[in-house]
């Protein structure tokens, strides 16, 4: 059995170091449960228990500390126990690291909120969740399946939300959700509240193939990768929820729809899956009475057989939408090339990911005055000082058994003579070691913290070339840069030399390169446009394995899939950047996902009645082309940037307040999509009534562009084709649209009508006549634009390959 597993994962390691405490604050976590995590359900307890824990947090700090000395500003009982204090001695917070009871101490950091920064991103937090009845509530009602990893129960993106009388902030049960809570390793009766409202796991096919280890893997719906929780977060985690990495405060994180509640069906792990443990989890998702099923994972590659859409998983999600639960998966992380989309059917919401406007950047200033940038989310060396720099086989004894290349990729603290190091910033090289996973730079930061020196920078190795350094953007305990740059790498190495006096034998007898290296954990907001990112799968889409064209438009819509914070398992074992961490800052089309899953929970709310296509078509019909100057969105191609088309983003990049009230919509529903496959080419009825469980009509559509999708694609255009679209108007009052056209190079499209009124809640046909006046042997884009008088356009995408015209 194929596996499946789509995700790219990028991060780190949380280790508490002494923090200077000259008149700073900090919060103090402890070790006790706080009031969501006590097994009562009675919120009349709530005030006894949380007066209870305050008297706690006080008689500890009169006990340990001089009055004079503290000043409490806060406890903390409802999410998390703990409190923030205002300390002005040292020792006073040496004795709080070392008092039983105390978890964990944090710095308190001024920042500005960034959440995983896609809310504000999209838009929603101004226009969308005020409608919704504010950030807590908005979702509230829908539950979200998740198809992953499992979660991490324990974070505070997962923790129950309580009332607090007008019902504000509490996650509301959806009615028809009928889930049940499998407690198991790591996983107690506790762990499901009104967020989680429900999780279980699948591994039978996994521990079937030898694949699933129970003590690696949780015999329950734990996440012991991190994957799912990520999700989870970025779908529906709870809102404000503090970032908090290295003991530094990278802002505030919230899912889509927070006030949405997340039922989990593990069915991932961090070796992958197995299709038959994923579809049981859409068999008992559906059962369930879930909303919307959030899907990153896909499979490996096109599947055999006659048809990509008669695959066993396209159909168990073909049957969830029969049961009204809208499906979102990722497209897949095999771009920029072309056909590598791995979410075929048109009853599937397909996501792209593209970039955000933020910024992660970090320097090294030599002493000389030259400055470089890299990345690495770390702290800075002390402010203003210069450290002398070295490099690290200048630094190691010379007697080692160590290769000269472990030595340069700074893995072994064996290696290094601690005197001559201690103090200085090392030079290390990302060698092949890194590529071939041998080496990390989470070792490199582990290894320089131990060595005692003041931090490094990691630069480029000639022979590996222009290769993209792997976990680049990962956070650091130390401070440190990674120089993904050959000529700013091969720069600092000559400054370095040049300063650096030698003997006869060659060894470094005095370091006089000097360096600093700033912060690199303030974000910055660039205002740039949103970019299709690079390992976004692209279309067109597949009919079947030997990449014979569909006419199904894939992907279907876009949302940020770059470098977003969300949620973590501090347990995992699936990624060492990230291992022992509580957040991480991952991409991917895994990342995409989540979000279109989470706004779909929103439109779910304020439409309860609307279909799986109906949502699909209200994102499809109203995402954005261009960016905020209004310039094309551009797609990242290798080694340079395109104009997006509708293969690189779908309709484009989602934006929620506009889908909220789209105008019209175009709905299908099974009957339809049983007849889509009765009209793929190659496909026989037999297959159809193996794949589908019934027949094909015998009144059969021509075409496969005949299906009712927000979308025209057509992989084969002879002559001329006529294609009926069916709207309806959602608007809530009469409308009046205008029809607007953009041809597709070598076609001749035309509308009818060009002008027409629709009644609230009523229906009527479009025809759409497309003629071939150029062969192009390559697809052009264009679209139609619906302007209504009520303020809502609706942007239907055209996909056409004209292989002959009429006059051939």
């Amino acid at each position: 059995m194929a596996a499946i597993f789509t995700f790219i994962a990028l991060s780190f390691i949380i280790i508490w170091e002494p923090l200077m405490a000259n008149a700073k604050i900090f919060i103090v976590l402890m070790e006790d449960d706080p009031f969501v995590s006590t097994k009562s359900k009675n919120f009349e307890d709530f005030d006894i228990y949380k007066e209870t824990l305050r008297k706690q947090h006080d008689m500890l700090l009169e006990n340990l500390l001089e009055r004079s000395v503290y000043t409490k500003v806060y406890s903390y009982t409802h999410l998390i126990n703990g409190f923030s204090i205002h300390l002005t001695s040292h020792e006073a917070l040496d004795i709080l690291e070392n008092a039983e009871g105390v978890r964990a101490i944090y710095e308190d950091v001024k920042m500005k909120k960034l959440t995983t920064h896609t809310p504000d991103f999209l838009g929603i937090p101004a226009s969308v969740w005020p409608k919704l009845g504010g950030a807590t509530a908005s979702g509230a009602g829908v539950v979200i399946g998740m198809i992953d990893t499992g979660i991490n129960p324990f974070h505070p993106s997962f923790l129950a939300q309580a009332s607090n009388g007008d019902r504000r902030g509490v996650v509301v049960k959806s009615g028809k959700f009928k889930g049940k809570c499998v407690t198991g390793d790591r996983f107690p009766e506790t762990a499901c509240n009104n967020k989680i409202v429900g999780a279980q796991y699948f591994a039978r096919a996994a521990t079937a193939a030898g694949e699933f280890n129970a003590s690696r893997d949780y015999a329950s719906p734990f996440d012991a990768d991190g994957h799912g929780s990520h999700t989870a977060s970025t779908a529906a985690g709870n809102h404000n929820v503090p970032v908090i990495v290295n003991h530094f405060n990278y802002g505030y994180a919230s899912g889509m729809a927070p006030g949405a509640g997340i039922a989990v069906y593990k069915a991932m792990y961090s070796f992958g899956g197995f299709m038959s443990d994923v579809v049981a989890a859409v068999d008992q998702a559906v059962e369930d009475g879930v909303d919307i099923l959030s899907l990153s994972v896909g499979p490996a590659n096109v599947p055999s057989g006659p048809s990509a859409f008669l695959n066993v998983l396209e159909m168990q999600l073909l049957f969830a939408t029969r049961a009204g639960v809208l499906v979102v998966q990722a497209a897949g992380n095999g771009g920029p090339s072309s056909t590598s989309i791995l979410s075929f059917s048109p009853w599937i919401t397909s996501v792209a990911a593209s970039t955000t406007d933020r910024r992660y950047n970090n320097s090294i200033v030599l002493g000389n005055g030259r400055s470089f940038s890299g990345s690495g989310l770390s702290p800075p060396t002390l402010s203003g000082t210069y450290f002398q720099l070295a490099a690290a086989s200048d630094v190691c004894k010379g007697n080692t058994t160590s290769g000269l290349l472990t030595v340069e990729s700074c893995q072994e603290t064996e290696t290094f003579i601690r005197t001559l190091v201690h103090g200085k910033i090392v030079i290390c090289t990302y060698t092949f070691d890194f590529e071939s996973e041998t080496a990390s730079i989470a070792t490199v930061a582990d290894t320089i913290q131990k060595i005692g020196a003041a931090g490094f920078v990691l630069t480029m190795d000639p022979d590996i070339g222009s290769e993209q350094i792997k976990g680049a953007t990962m956070t650091l305990s130390v401070p440190g840069l990674i120089l993904n740059n050959m000529e700013a790498s091969t720069a600092l190495r000559e400054y370095y030399n040049s300063n650096t006096l030698r003997s006869r034998s060659g060894r470094a007898i005095s370091f006089r390169a000097t360096a600093r290296i700033l912060d690199g954990r303030q974000a910055s907001y660039t205002k740039q446009d949103p970019v299709v990112a690079s390992y976004s799968s692209r279309g067109p889409d597949v009919n079947n394995a030997f990449l014979d064209t569909a006419d199904v438009l894939k992907p279907n819509i876009m949302a940020p899939g770059s470098s977003i914070w969300a949620s973590w398992s501090p347990t995992s074992e699936g990624d060492r950047y990230i291992k022992g961490q509580n957040f991480a800052l991952l991409s991917g089309t895994s990342m995409a996902t989540p979000h279109i899953a989470g706004i779909a929970a929103l439109i779910k709310q304020k439409h309860p009645g609307w279909t799986p296509a109906a949502i699909t078509s209200a994102m499809m019909t109203t995402a954005d082309v261009t960016g905020q100057s209004n310039a094309p969105i551009l797609a990242q191609q290798t080694n340079q940037l395109t104009p997006a088309t509708p293969f690189d983003f779908g309709s484009g990049l989602v934006n929620p307040s506009r889908a909220i009230d789209p105008g019209l919509v175009f709905k299908a529903g099974f009957k339809h999509y049983v007849l889509f496959l009765c009209s793929v080419p190659g496909v026989d009825e037999m297959s159809v009534r193996r794949a589908v469980g019934v027949g094909c009509p015998n009144k059969k559509k021509a075409w496969c562009s005949d299906l009712n999708t927000p979308s025209v694609t057509i992989s084969n255009l002879v002559g001329s084709r006529n294609v009926i679209r069916r709207v309806t108007n959602v608007g809530g009052v009469d409308e009046k649209y205008q029809v607007i056209v953009k041809e597709p190079l070598g076609v001749s499209v035309s509308v009818a009508p060009q002008v027409f009124k629709i009644m609230a809640n009523a229906s009527r046909h479009i025809t759409i006549v497309l003629n071939a006046t150029q062969t192009t042997n390559v697809y052009s884009f264009g679209e139609i634009v619906f302007e209504g008088n009520q303020n809502h356009r609706v942007r239907v995408p055209l996909a056409v390959f004209v292989s002959s015209t009429l006059h051939s």
